[in-house]
């Protein structure tokens, strides 16, 4: 009918173009005209129709479609209700906690139980009169936009209130549970979210609803609207309970972790300070959240590359946990954890392993093999096999917890496809890039489909296959792929954001590889300033920029500029990592190279044999990066 009414208007006006901007100016007007095609046998206008049908609709099916009104015109669950309805949670706001209550009980809720048959008639009430629609493959419902529009205009002055309680319902219907089905029903709930909390400024939400918006906000990548939702929810409870308060430090400690998420590690270091030394006054030194809180901390530290900080910290916090709670408990098992990965980041491979087993053997006998954190424990295992050139080692546990979270979470929950992207890795590392390639564009589609294509999780999987592309030499597909990566991750994450960096600096290898010196060489530059000023000269990124651009001068035969920038990168790392670490070893074996090119053999050949002595201890004699580039020398 709708179209009907449009095509006549088209014809008494003459224009497309027209209509449109009167439908825009004068929407309502345009619904409601009796003007209808002589061949149409209906007489009555779009709106008027519509007022006939929802006439004649009870009280509570009335009620249900405006709710859904509230919400995006897709995507719409039972769940949504079912959750909201069966949730223990109360919000603060205690007017709206009984709205909230009074219009779940109009639809289903039974004191503590839901009632879907009851939910199904009032459903099936709108159906019949084709107000919704359901959708049978992906068993969700959804309203015509202008249906959506018409009924939302039926609210008048109610709108506002109903908006806020449907709000809430979204809220309290949130779990934070990692399960499969809690990350389907989270999925669903974004685009639902996004619906609703832009009626809204952020101070006027109830602090629970606003708690658990931004949890799943986070879970899906938007930080801005994370943050925006936290800052309002930490300047609450230190309005309400103090600075000190348990629940004021907590949502401190949230605000820093998104602030991480943005490479805002100065902002985070800043309040997780506050929220440790605060946690230590009010609870002691040994108290579990002061030592989650130490913990955070080093983490931010570990991400500024400033290891021996973290690892200063990781250790005070794994013993007090072994004193207070045991070696085999989950949080000291995860602060063993965070230990070895410091080790990771410090080219430590041994430590790092030792820890990694004990933690996953743990793990195994504590919570079973199929343990989402066993699972963790033995991928992180894996990753250390994988720097040591161990690359069977590292498959055959990839492999295992790939299948296991295939098993237990399902195939497209994001744990799932980490697993399967590392596996791509390790098949990399071995040249098997048909494998890696397959995996790989596996991950890229179900991230897309799970989350969004600008999702930070859906940029790296395409990202991932790139590197695949360029390993294979097909430069051109990588190119495409990382240009996209590139500007999307500019535009969700902003131009000095860590991952908008890495995927310039990629870029740059794909020009590398295909002898574009000079487009390279721009993106390189950027790079290293852009990392110089938000990490500092010594961070290990910074360091890579500085690497890489010292290898496109090296290219052009800028042979003098390359060095200076080498032994600028090989002494900071010796410096800030140590002579053994593998990415000074790195850099070591990078300057021979530029000494070679400038006839300088006996300083090739001194750095050369320094290189190859140490990989030999730390690695192993048939380690890759072990054999090196010493006979080229001779």
């Amino acid at each position: 009918m709708a179209i009907a009414q449009a095509g006549a208007y088209i014809l008494r006006c003459f224009s497309l173009k027209k209509y449109l901007e009167l439908y825009q100016e004068h929407r309502d007007k345009l619904l409601q005209t009796k003007e209808i095609q002589k061949q149409d046998e209906y007489g009555l206008a779009v709106y008027a129709t519509w007022k006939l049908s929802f006439d004649k609709l009870g009280s509570s099916a009335k009620t249900l479609l405006q709710m859904l009104t509230c919400l995006h015109h897709e995507g719409i669950t039972e769940e949504i209700f079912k959750q909201a309805s069966l949730s223990p949670r109360i919000l603060d706001d205690m007017d709206l906690q009984i709205q909230v209550t009074k219009l779940l009980s109009d639809i289903g809720k039974k004191d503590s139980n839901w009632d879907s048959l009851l939910f199904q008639k009032l459903i099936g009430d709108i159906k019949s009169y084709s107000l919704i629609e359901f959708d049978e493959q992906n068993q969700f419902y959804s309203i015509h936009p202008l249906v959506k529009y018409w009924s939302a205009w039926t609210l008048n002055q109610k709108k506002n209130d109903i908006q806020k309680c449907v709000l809430g319902i979204i809220g309290i219907s949130i779990s934070w549970n990692r399960n499969h089905n809690d990350y389907k029903h989270q999925y669903i709930l974004v685009q639902h979210i996004n619906s609703c909390i832009n009626a809204f400024n952020p101070k006027d939400i109830d602090i629970v609803i606003a708690t658990n918006i931004a949890y799943v906000l986070y879970e899906h990548g938007q930080w801005k609207k994370t943050e925006a939702l936290e800052v309002v929810v930490m300047e609450k409870r230190m309005h309400a309970l103090g600075e000190e308060h348990p629940d004021t430090l907590t949502s401190m400690a949230n605000l820093a972790v998104t602030y991480w998420k943005q490479g805002r590690w100065k902002e985070a270091e800043a309040l997780e300070m506050v929220v440790m030394e605060k946690t230590k006054h009010a609870l002691g030194e040994e108290h579990p959240d002061t030592l989650t809180s130490m913990g955070n901390l080093a983490a931010t530290y570990r991400n500024q590359g400033r290891w021996k900080e973290a690892e200063a910290l990781q250790v005070v916090v794994i013993e007090k946990r072994m004193h207070a709670l045991g070696e085999e408990h989950p949080d000291t098992l995860i602060s063993m954890g965070n230990l070895a990965a410091t080790y990771q980041n410090q080219g430590q491979w041994k430590k790092a392993e030792a820890l990694e087993v004990v933690v996953m053997e743990k793990r195994k006998h504590a919570l079973g093999d199929e343990h989402p954190d066993t699972l963790t424990s033995m991928g992180n295992l894996a990753a250390t096999y994988r720097k040591q050139g161990r690359w069977k080692e590292a498959e055959a546990l990839q492999v295992v917890v790939m299948e296991k979270r295939k098993h237990v979470l399902g195939e497209e929950h994001p744990d799932t496809l980490e697993s399967m992207g590392n596996l791509a890795a390790t098949y990399r590392n071995q040249g098997q890039w048909k494998k890696a390639e397959a995996l790989e564009v596996v991950v890229m589609e179900k991230t897309k489909h799970a989350l969004e294509e600008e999702h930070p999780d859906t940029l790296i999987s395409i990202g991932n296959l790139a590197a695949t592309y360029r390993k294979q030499g097909r430069w051109k597909e990588a190119e495409a792929l990382q240009v996209v990566v590139m500007e999307k991750t500019k535009h969700v994450l902003g131009e000095g954001h860590p991952d908008t960096l890495t995927s310039m600096g990629n870029l740059a290898l794909t020009y590398w590889n295909q002898g574009q010196w000079k487009e390279a060489e721009a993106l390189q530059v950027v790079v290293m300033e852009k990392r110089r000023h938000a990490l500092g000269e010594e961070h290990p990124d910074t360091l890579i920029s500085m690497g890489n651009l010292a290898a496109t001068y090296w290219e052009q035969g800028q042979w003098k500029e390359a060095e200076a920038l080498e032994v600028v990168v090989m002494e900071k790392r010796k410096h800030v990592l140590g002579e053994g670490h593998p990415d000074t070893l790195t850099s070591m074996g990078n300057l021979a190279l530029i000494y070679q090119q400038q006839d300088q053999w006996k300083e090739a050949e001194a750095l050369e044999v320094v290189v190859m002595e140490k990989r030999k201890h730390a690695l192993e004699e048939e380690h890759p990066d072990t054999l090196g580039n010493l006979v080229a020398t001779y």
